[in-house]
């Protein structure tokens, strides 16, 4: 007979109760990159191409007459000879091609450049896209996180129309559902009945979004949004040495992706009471 009291179950940890939808897209980039690690560098390449945001494919699809300049930029990144003409002929295959592949806009978002690139953004994607989609739903969820990835992708166009490097990275994506976490998961005054320590997003959502001027008047807010911006400037700077990618990670793209999902969700929010 056993003699063990029935004690109750421990309740799960709240960081790791993700919704069935943020579960999902953690499982899906980390499949891809698997998948990526597998088949063969021809493949791969292959597969890079086609579904990378490249600026300079958009540009001379829209202005042909740019050609030159996208060649004059390949050609004049730093780098080793060989990286150089490899640059080059990339550049003229683009230009040969003349395909805008306009999928490329959310596509990028689920490639990425190593292991560590993938599971910094998993992360991020976990902490950010929970509250999020607790408060939106499903579908809420996912169309703030594809319209954050593309105006990101397309700020990056703007701003580096030349660059024949190849952007990846769910980073646009997770950066604007973490401005629209921002809006909510920040406030005070939260039921004094929780339990002491949890993080901002393991929170029960709050009914009430804030304004840009109340973030900036919440020092946790303001606290976060500041380490955040400066953060970011330092990772688009410093990724590539640092071996988090291969390819390009752009500041700017996040940056877009941000301020997306910060004046996205608004238009978004499910009627409530």
């Amino acid at each position: 007979m056993d003699a063990t009291p029935d004690l109750p179950r421990p309740p799960r940890v709240p960081v790791f109760n993700m919704p069935a939808v943020v579960t999902a897209s953690v499982g899906l980039l980390v499949a891809i990159q698997a998948v990526r690690m597998l088949i063969p560098d021809t493949w791969d390449i292959a597969l890079l191409v086609d579904l990378a945001l490249v600026p300079a494919r958009w540009t001379v699809a829209i202005d042909p007459s740019r050609a030159d300049e996208v060649l004059r930029a390949a050609a004049a990144w730093p780098g080793s000879a060989l990286e150089v003409e490899a640059r080059t002929a990339f550049a003229r295959y683009l230009i040969a091609e003349n395909s805008a592949n306009p999928w490329t806009f959310a596509t990028y978002g689920l490639l990425h450049g190593s292991w560590a690139h993938v599971l910094l953004n998993s992360l991020w994607l976990a902490a950010f896209g929970t509250p999020v989609a607790r408060r939106c739903g499903a579908w809420r969820y996912g169309v703030i996180a594809l319209v954050a990835t593309v105006v990101g992708g397309a700020l990056h166009v703007l701003l580096d129309p030349l660059s024949t490097l190849p952007l990846v990275g769910a980073s646009a994506g997770v950066s604007g559902l973490m401005a629209a976490a921002t809006r909510f998961v920040f406030q005070p005054g939260a039921d004094p009945g929780l339990q002491p320590g949890l993080l901002p997003w393991q929170r029960p959502v709050p009914a009430r979004l804030q304004s840009l001027s109340e973030l900036l008047r919440n020092r946790a807010a303001a606290l976060f949004l500041g380490i955040w911006f400066v953060t970011n400037l330092l990772f688009g700077l410093l990724a590539v040495p640092l071996g988090i990618s291969d390819a390009s990670i752009a500041w700017d793209a996040h940056l877009g992706g941000f301020a997306a999902g910060f004046f996205l969700l608004p238009l978004l929010e499910p009627r409530r009471g």
